[in-house]
């Protein structure tokens, strides 16, 4: 199996695309820390669900060491904890504003603080942020989620450069959209028939693992991809 012997740490790893990761990844063999707000372990063995808030910066640095004590290392970190609201930026409730740059920025900052320098020790593994096409290019109503999403992805690309000596590699993955529970009452609706044409997080997952799984001389920068009912931009 792809993944067997190796520990992965996920945030957002109840539902979404992070279950969907977390799911494919135990099959592929690795040992999961799943981190969420929740704790969830999903029924999935070995694996450990941690209760966890990424916008609080001890808390994920205790979820990453107990998940280094569980499992007696870490290989793999997928920051895909994210939150989104839609509309114009002068009509976003400040929770709202707060709520995407501190979970979307600030979380994959505090997992990259927490969880880096375990990678560093053992001088391989990957760090994975799930940013957005919304950290490419910017979108009507979505300037906040934007302002989160380019953060994010030019902080990931940074610790390419850092992190490549010492066997690290930092990666973007950057679906277009996904049909989950996603900012659904943020700008999304139950129901809206456009959700259908989106892709699966089973999709998703499959592009984290095939990120993680490429030979060691190799390392994936920023992948993007969208569903076809998404029109294509320049």
């Amino acid at each position: 199996m792809e993944l067997d012997g190796r520990v992965a740490l996920i945030t957002g790893a109840s539902s979404g695309i992070g279950a969907a990761v977390a799911r494919r990844f135990h099959e592929a063999g690795a040992s999961i820390g799943l981190v969420s707000r929740r704790g969830d372990d999903l029924g999935l063995e070995p694996g450990m669900g941690l209760a966890c808030d990424v916008r609080d910066r001890a808390a994920v640095e205790d979820a990453t060491r107990r998940v280094v004590e569980r499992f007696g290392r870490l290989d793999i970190v997928i920051v895909n904890a994210g939150v989104g609201a839609y509309g114009p930026f002068l009509e976003l409730d400040p929770e709202q504003v707060e709520a995407m740059i501190d979970v979307n920025l600030k979380g994959t900052l505090y997992t990259a603080a927490a969880a880096l320098p375990h990678l560093i020790e053992a001088g391989s593994g990957d760090f994975v942020s799930l940013a957005s096409v919304a950290g490419l290019r910017a979108f009507p109503g979505e300037s906040v989620y934007n302002a989160s999403k380019f953060g994010q992805l030019g902080f990931t690309r940074s610790l390419d450069h850092e992190l490549r000596e010492h066997g690290v590699r930092a990666s973007c993955v950057c679906p277009g959209g996904v049909n989950t529970e996603f900012a659904i009452g943020t700008g999304r609706e139950r129901g809206d028939p456009e959700l259908e044409g989106m892709l699966a997080a089973e999709e998703v997952a499959e592009v984290v693992l095939f990120t993680v799984t490429r030979p060691r001389r190799m390392r994936m920068l920023t992948t993007s991809f969208r569903p076809m009912i998404e029109p294509s931009w320049g």
